[in-house]
């Protein structure tokens, strides 16, 4: 077994320890960003960091890197506070990965990465059109995160939009049925294999698996 302490992996250059920890946390979800600026103009950025804050009210929250060099999603949010959250599935892997790249301020990053945008509803943020599960947000407050300059997002979601055979019928996602990826650390994308649903957990009563998918 290979051990790296403190010491150790802080010594690593820099790429190869960031390659290191980020894929300490396992699978993360990939999602994509929609935001726009005030003058209309679509941004696309992917984020590996959604995470679950609360189901009522629906909060989740995510992480923006440090704003020492421009970060038009963080810029964006700040003033037209209105998101899209976009599942990546198997089909646009490749465009998905391709937001990562670094384009100048006030290019559509919809057109330049080759995924068409969409409005629902009126939501006042673009979504990916080819996403197969998608929810609809409002920007609510940003936490400065002072041990790395990080910041921390949180967001209400206002609408969710699924195909009909990815929701079972108590209501709960089946993301593998949209062939929605992961990833682990920054760049290796997973496909998703469903190994059931397991019984609500209670002391002294064994659990069941409840569905095989």
């Amino acid at each position: 077994m290979i051990s790296f302490d403190k010491i150790q992996f802080n010594n690593l250059e820099h790429r190869d320890r960031a390659r290191l920890i980020n894929s300490l946390a396992g699978v993360k979800p990939v999602n994509l960003i929609g935001t726009q600026n005030s003058d209309g103009v679509k941004n696309l950025c992917i984020v590996s960091s959604v995470v679950h804050l609360g189901a009522d009210p629906a909060l989740f929250g995510f992480v923006i890197r440090p704003d020492v060099v421009p970060r038009d999603t963080l810029d964006n949010l700040r003033v037209h506070p209105f998101l899209t959250v976009n599942h990546v599935h198997e089909d646009i892997v490749e465009q998905a990965h391709q937001t990562s790249a670094r384009y100048e301020k006030g290019v559509d990053e919809f057109e330049k990465c080759g995924l068409k945008s969409e409005y629902i509803d009126h939501h006042p943020a673009p979504f990916v059109f080819s996403s197969h599960i998608k929810f609809a947000a409002k920007f609510l407050r940003e936490i400065k995160i002072e041990e790395n300059g990080t910041h921390f997002l949180i967001c209400e979601i206002t609408a969710v939009y699924c195909p009909k055979d990815a929701l079972d019928e108590d209501y709960s996602l089946n993301i593998t049925r949209s062939k929605t990826v992961g990833v682990s650390g920054l760049d290796r994308y997973l496909s998703l294999k469903s190994l059931g649903r397991l019984s609500y957990a209670k002391p002294e009563k064994p659990l069941k698996w409840i569905s095989s998918f």
